[in-house]
């Protein structure tokens, strides 16, 4: 029992390091209802930032506290730059293209971070005062993560002064409950808006300064830290200052004694918590109800079936799809064979982000849960490709069944996080169970036959089922569980009061949804010979959520122009350029602002337009 002090303090210092990041998005959130990605970026920035001025002062405490308000006041600087040059231009877009234009700029902010500072880790040398240690209870314990552990309450309390006794604080708390009626009283919404804003990336520019005594700046923070600090504003109770600070010492404690109890749970103990905290209380530990969102929605535009002359070109796309083999060589092959599977990936987070309001932050659980399962009947049980493929969307769909339950009852960000919980304790079994999913070395050897084995003949195979499953599902939405399902999601009172079941159209929408997107994990390991942890990752349910958004969330051709445009911008970049982060990231940021409808959305509009004329 002589670890449970310290490591009861260990948890402390980094709950309160946690909070940091976690309270300056959570204001953020409370006031502009932006989930922003972008985030973490600051806290990268922040560490780096950081770096580069404590090592050119002097290493005495005051020096160090110095540098530590420089650090905060540029990451500020930079968040106020961020807030009016991007997010100042898409406050009216929908929610999820937001979240879309600052993963764009999370791209820009790596490759840029990366030009400046380069690719090797920095480590802040200790001076001797941070090298002190003091014993608590017969344990030595540094006095770096005491200060640490001082801090978290420390800006708690500054926060809550300033937000409850100050004028400023006070147009921030009306904004977070009612943000219209506060435009409505007079106040200068851009100008609030920049100044939350710049709160948030200072503190999360202080986080990220901290953090180098214990730690490094390095290019994995953004990613890192922006999971774990989504999870402690959605456990916490988006826009609750005390919640997210309740949230971080949760979260902090339990990892730390996690690593000495259960060390195998390591990386999927912060989201079962969450997962459980969601399941019985929707709205976090101290969120309303109110404060997920008070905007009324609009209903959608009715999805019609395209014209005659949009089909005739479909048609065209299609036969020059399956001549493709005759006219270009076999690596074009390989990246049309992968856009294939993108098309039917996409196709599948539409299908429930679109007609069904459900977003997904973690679709590439069933991505992988196809892939594995088609991996491991082959290698287990030696089954033809064909039966393993079939057992792809089956396996996926089971699971989604199960967990549809859950996800059915929740909405808005609380849904799309409790997605992200799910896909990542996926990823941790496969991560981790190494005997039956061979770890991070995979499943390999997964070939198709030697009937298949061809380029030309597996992208043939991948075409006709990717646009075959495309159609069905199209063809869904059509029918009238599709209507039944887009009712329930514009008006679920007014759905459930003329007799529909909304949480079962749900439930059927997220097993449709994971079978097909099963599917597509399978196609594309038997494509790539293997099966990875990094197939069910969060960059991976990103990029589904990019090319439904970039296609446009209201039309049905969106995610199939979106996955196709994604995967030749993705291939020509990264061929052409090694900045192709920053080039790709600012086109996504580009083509949020001038099409936040979506590309297929913007040509469908101008199509409208055009005929109207």
């Amino acid at each position: 029992m002589d670890f449970i002090i310290p490591q009861l303090l260990t948890g402390l210092a980094g709950a309160s390091s946690l909070f940091l990041v976690a309270v300056g998005l959570t204001i953020i959130f409370g006031v502009t209802r932006i989930v922003n990605f972008s985030h973490g970026s600051l806290m990268m920035l922040g560490a780096y930032i950081g770096w580069s001025i404590l090592t050119r002062l002097p290493r005495d405490p005051e020096w160090f506290v110095l540098g530590i308000a420089a650090t905060v006041l540029c990451t500020a600087a930079i968040g106020v730059v961020l807030e009016v040059v991007v997010l100042r231009r898409v406050y009216r877009a929908p929610e999820l293209f937001q979240l879309l234009a600052t993963f764009g700029v999370v791209l820009i902010l790596q490759d840029v971070t990366l030009w400046i500072w380069g690719p090797v880790e920095l480590p802040l040398p200790r001076p001797r005062w941070l090298r002190g240690f003091v014993t608590i209870l017969d344990s030595r314990f540094p006095v770096y993560d005491l200060v640490l552990i001082a801090v978290g309450p420390a800006v708690l309390g500054i926060l809550w002064l300033v937000m409850n006794r100050t004028r400023w604080g006070t147009l921030v708390r009306a904004a977070t409950l009612d943000r219209e009626m506060v435009a409505a009283l007079g106040v200068d919404q851009r100008l609030l808006f920049t100044s939350v804003f710049a709160l948030g990336a200072g503190l999360a520019g202080l986080g990220g300064a901290l953090s180098l005594p214990n730690a490094s700046a390095n290019l994995q923070i953004d990613l890192s830290v922006i999971t774990d600090a989504f999870v402690v504003v959605v456990v916490g109770g988006l826009g609750s200052l005390a919640g997210a600070f309740v949230a971080s010492l949760l979260i902090g404690i339990l990892q730390a004694f996690g690593i000495v109890l259960v060390p195998q749970s390591t990386l999927v103990l912060v989201f079962l918590v969450m997962a459980v905290v969601l399941v019985f209380r929707p709205n976090g530990l101290m969120g309303r109800p109110q404060a997920e969102a008070r905007e009324a929605t609009l209903a959608a535009p009715v999805v019609r079936p395209a014209p005659r002359v949009l089909r005739i070109l479909g048609a065209v796309a299609l036969l020059l799809a399956v001549a493709a083999p005759f006219l270009a060589g076999d690596y074009y092959l390989t990246v049309l064979t992968d856009g294939a599977v993108a098309l039917l990936f996409a196709t599948s987070l539409h299908f429930m982000m679109g007609p069904g309001g459900m977003a997904s932050f973690g679709h590439a659980a069933w991505f992988g849960i196809g892939a594995y399962a088609a991996g491991l009947m082959s290698q287990w049980l030696g089954a033809p490709m064909p039966l393993a493929l079939l057992a792809a969307p089956l396996a996926a769909g089971i699971v989604a069944a199960l967990f549809g339950w859950f996800v059915a009852r929740l909405s808005g960000v609380y849904l799309s996080m409790l997605t992200l919980a799910f896909a990542q304790i996926v990823w941790a079994v496969s991560f981790q169970w190494v005997e039956v999913t061979g770890g991070d070395n995979g499943l390999l050897g997964l070939w198709p036959p030697g009937w298949a084995r061809d380029p030309a003949v597996y992208y043939w195979i991948t075409l006709a089922l990717s646009v075959g499953v495309a159609m069905l599902l199209r063809r869904m939405l059509y029918s009238p569980y599709g209507y039944a399902l887009r009712a329930a999601r514009d008006s679920a009172v007014r759905a459930q009061s003329i007799g529909l079941d909304v949480q079962r159209l749900r439930i059927v929408a997220l097993v449709v949804a994971g079978a097909a997107a099963g599917l597509s994990g399978a196609l594309f390991s038997y494509a790539k010979g293997g099966v990875f942890p990094t197939y069910i990752s969060i960059p991976h349910s990103v990029e589904a959520l990019l090319m439904v958004l970039l296609g446009g969330l209201q039309t049905v051709a969106g995610p199939i122009v979106g996955a196709l445009v994604y995967t030749g911008l993705a291939d020509i970049l990264v061929r052409s350029t090694d900045l192709w982060r920053l080039v790709l990231g600012a086109v996504i940021v580009l083509l949020v602002v001038a099409f936040p409808e979506g590309v297929a959305g913007a040509a469908r509009r101008l199509w409208l337009r055009g005929r109207e004329a």
